[in-house]
């Protein structure tokens, strides 16, 4: 592990150029250290924005206008002159140079296919069964029937569980972002990277890992819940999103709605009130919300916090006095400023629930490191 900052290595490991020893230790310091990774995300814009540019050959009209300007200059031998003609050829040389420089240190190196090994059955890529090891690529589907399962090697990463009657396909793969969508079925994932790099698209929501190990099920109609065992997933939908830590669950429904995550040991009363909250009419919600509060534990605070901004303004000062008794919020946090929606307010009491109730960050990052370990060591021997 580094006892500093990587931040020089931002961009080598953006581009898949390191080393795979120092790969490893680059990945593990950067789910440790918020600002390395600040730095790391800075890094994965740039190639974004670089990936979107265009190499526009400079137009023929100005260049009689520099030759002409050229040639004066050197008439008059007027170093004012001469010079304003050339900082016009620099600049353009250096806008073209620096296009095909950020083009050519952007491109990534092509990933065209994941491994695949069967675990039972005969799973197949395509129309094609294998019985042995096979490669996924960019666009292809891999489907398990009733008796079949198999493991994707996620690039570097990780890998995924395929279980029975699932249907899977690999959207994209580079350093920057690796991205399955499951169609149907139920696939489990254990990831070892820096967060925000692997995704799995649903037709109800994206799941987005923040270093973790999880399930995820989609039924027949799209609909999907997601199973944290380790770490945090971020369950995502248009402009509603649900971080999840481990032990806890969340729902989606196709064309509704993202819902509310939930320690998966709360009362069934609890958790189908909350289903009811998140995904029924309106006329549902109030009375769903009543028994969501009157079933609520310290340990659901976590749950409560999101209700404050899915709530009505006229049930918000409800839910605040269910946390406060739960757990008191941080000093400087009213009760009215909470029912505003106070961003820092809220902010504030969201880091005071996941230090006392909730795994912090910190934890997953552990939990994920502990796991590759494991992993290697069982290989090791």
């Amino acid at each position: 592990m580094f006892s500093k900052h990587v931040t020089k290595f931002s961009s080598a490991y953006c581009h898949d150029q390191l080393p795979p020893l120092v790969n490893k230790k680059v990945a593990a310091h950067l789910l440790a250290c918020p600002s390395c990774h600040a730095d790391f995300d800075e890094v994965k814009l740039g190639v974004k924005f670089a990936r979107q540019l265009q190499l526009v050959s400079a137009p023929d009209v100005i260049w009689p206008e520099i030759a002409a300007q050229l040639q004066q200059g050197a008439r008059r031998t007027n170093l004012t002159s001469f010079a304003k003609p050339l900082a016009i050829a620099a600049s353009l040389l250096l806008l073209v140079g620096g296009a095909l420089w950020l083009l050519r240190n952007t491109r990534e190196p092509a990933l065209i296919s994941w491994h695949v090994a069967r675990l039972n059955g005969t799973p197949r890529i395509g129309s094609v069964g294998f019985n042995g090891e096979a490669k996924l690529g960019v666009g292809q589907w891999l489907e398990t029937d009733a008796t079949s399962r198999a493991q994707v090697d996620v690039a570097a990463i990780g890998h995924v569980e395929v279980e029975p009657n699932s249907r899977v396909r690999l959207i994209e793969s580079k350093p920057t972002e690796h991205r399955l969508e499951l169609q149907r079925g139920r696939l489990s994932a254990r990831i070892s990277a820096p967060p925000k790099l692997f995704f799995v698209n649903t037709p109800s929501g994206v799941a987005e890992d923040l270093g973790c190990a999880y399930t995820l099920e989609v039924d027949d109609d799209g609909n999907s819940v997601l199973h944290v065992t380790a770490g945090w997933v971020s369950l995502q939908l248009t402009d509603r999103e649900s971080k999840v830590p481990a032990g806890a669950a969340c729902a989606t429904r196709r064309g509704i709605s993202v819902g509310t995550p939930y320690f998966e040991d709360a009362t069934s009363s609890f958790r189908a009130a909350l289903t009811r909250f998140d995904f029924d009419g309106t006329e549902s919600k109030k009375p769903a919300i009543s028994v969501v509060l009157r079933e609520a534990r310290p340990r659901d605070e976590i749950t409560l916090w999101y209700l404050l901004s899915r709530v009505n303004e006229s049930e918000r000062g409800r839910v605040y006095d269910c946390m406060a008794r739960l757990l008191p919020p941080p000093a400087g946090v009213t009760r009215e400023g909470v029912i505003k929606l106070d961003q820092n307010m809220l902010e504030q009491w969201r880091q005071l629930i996941e230090g006392s109730h909730v795994p912090s960050f910190g934890e997953s990052v552990r939990d994920v490191l502990g796991r590759a370990r494991s992993g290697v060591a069982r290989r090791i021997r």
